[in-house]
């Protein structure tokens, strides 16, 4: 899988983004659009410099995407959550 990073952000491609929420990949630009998914974008620092965290939320799971400089996901991760905290 890969991201597309400008420098405005970074794109997840619905196709990839849909099933890893357990959404049909049509379904999640109107979800994202409602506020129904909510995402976090985060650069690392020090050893992970260059590196890159997408975290997404939706109903009550966070899958979270590290990624390389070229926008390559070097690891993803799909967790229950119970609560999100503001």
């Amino acid at each position: 899988m890969k991201v597309s990073l400008s420098k405005d952000g970074a794109t997840v491609n619905a196709d990839d983004l849909g099933p890893l929420l357990g959404l049909s990949p049509a379904d999640v630009p109107a979800k994202m659009r409602a506020g129904e998914i909510t995402s976090q974008s985060e650069h690392g620092e020090g050893e992970d410099a260059g590196r890159i965290r997408l975290t997404f939320w939706y109903a009550g799971q966070r899958v979270r995407l590290i990624c390389d400089a070229q926008g390559e996901v070097l690891k993803t991760t799909r967790t229950a959550m119970s609560n999100r905290l503001s």
